[in-house]
């Protein structure tokens, strides 16, 4: 359907506003939120003039149904400089209502905000906690702040260490919903940065599981002396392979609690940074449409620049662009750092081969160790496998890394 035809398209009684899965809209607003610029889309769908639109506070379309926690959320990160985006239901001026995903940046002298129809299983799923959220706000007097809290803490029960994290996944399954419903093949910078995502979670996964073997490993240590001191009272060679095999350890653990442990750790950082590039890619290419909109509607929109509008979309575009390509030049130098670091865990292990083979034979040569250390030398075979595994999976997710950041 054309921009022509639209124009004189049906508008029902009730229910949903007309907005087309291929049509990106957007607004401009002053630092308090007065409506200063939009495109034609917006003021269809929202059915208002243009006169009644600019210098109107964008709350002139919001819905009653949207919790307030939200748009608590959403200014707080305005305010601290930062873009963000949200499922928001709106209300048109003749009653119908209509859903999309914003996504809304600060600019000089304000806010810019575009937004797509949001289509995914994800949308079914957000418009019921929000039904949740508000109905709390009503009943229990929630204030914003205390309703954003909530929201957050329903996001990490679905899996979401925080909002941003799932403006990030909800942006990315957006898009790549909307290209499958307009029959589009994928955006390869959107699927790249999908695979990118799952990899730097398996990584995440990986380390937690390498933690629990790390705290399995301490009792190898103590049992080893333990036993040398049983089978040696003045010293041995048993006695040195357990010195040898704690000084092995604790460097792999001080190893483990550099790169793993901590919130700023390697891994942490990797995964919040490819969901952070992913939002912002996700941004970029929805002001570059709005723009590309801008271009074929040819319409008078009030007093608007056109092309004053274009120029600020478009710079914007190119600053999340380049933001987005920092942040995935990060990712690429700590998933190099991580396969290094993983070359010298495996050094490590080769030590730890080292040991275990030395008390295969110390457990030959010592009168009544061969029973005592059999023991210890099927945990040393168990815990340098599993650790194997462990890091060679690592290497491999970080491979992965490597081939979509290159």
């Amino acid at each position: 359907m054309s921009f022509v035809e639209k124009r004189k398209e049906f508008r029902p009684a009730r229910g949903e506003a007309p907005f087309g899965l291929d049509e990106v809209f957007f607004s401009r607003t002053d630092p308090r939120g007065v409506i200063q610029a939009g495109n034609y889309v917006f003021r269809r769908v929202a059915a208002y003039e243009w006169s009644q639109l600019i210098g109107a506070p964008h709350k002139v379309i919001r819905h009653p149904d949207m919790p307030r926690g939200v748009f608590w959320l959403m200014w707080n990160r305005l305010q601290a400089g930062q873009p963000i985006g949200a499922y928001v239901k709106n209300r048109a001026q003749d009653g119908l209502h209509y859903w999309v995903y914003a996504v809304i940046a600060p600019i000089d002298g304000g806010y810019l905000s575009a937004r797509i129809k949001p289509t995914s299983a994800l949308r079914d799923r957000i418009e019921r906690e929000y039904a949740m959220l508000r109905a709390a706000e009503r009943d229990d007097g929630l204030t914003p702040e205390a309703s954003a809290e909530r929201l957050c803490a329903r996001l990490g029960e679905l899996g979401f260490p925080d909002y941003e994290t799932f403006a990030a996944h909800a942006l990315g399954e957006e898009l790549l919903e909307r290209d499958r419903g307009l029959s589009l093949p994928g955006d390869p910078r959107m699927c790249a940065l999908r695979m990118m995502r799952d990899a730097a979670s398996h990584l995440v996964d990986e380390t937690a599981a390498l933690s629990k073997e790390f705290r399995a490993m301490r009792t190898i240590p103590h049992n080893m002396q333990v036993l040398a001191s049983r089978l040696e009272p003045t010293g041995g060679p048993v006695s040195t392979l357990s010195m040898n095999y704690r000084a092995i350890s604790h460097e792999m653990s001080d190893w483990f609690a550099q790169n793993v442990v901590g919130s700023g750790a390697t891994f942490t950082r990797i995964l919040g940074t490819v969901y952070s590039s992913m939002f912002l890619e996700g941004m970029a290419r929805i002001l570059r449409e709005s723009d590309q909109q801008l271009q074929i509607e040819r319409r008078a929109l009030g007093t608007l620049d056109i092309q004053a509008e274009r120029r600020i979309q478009a710079e914007q575009a190119a600053l999340f662009t380049a933001r987005s390509r920092t942040g995935l030049a990060q990712v690429r130098d700590e998933a190099g750092r991580i396969l290094r670091a993983c070359e010298v865990m495996q050094r490590h292990v080769l030590g730890l081969s080292s040991t275990r083979v030395l008390c295969k034979i110390e457990s030959r040569r010592t009168a009544g160790a061969q029973d005592a250390l059999s023991g210890i030398i099927g945990q040393l075979g168990d815990f340098q496998e599993r650790i194997t595994v462990r890091l060679e999976r690592i290497e491999a997710e970080c491979r992965q890394i490597l081939a979509r950041t290159g």
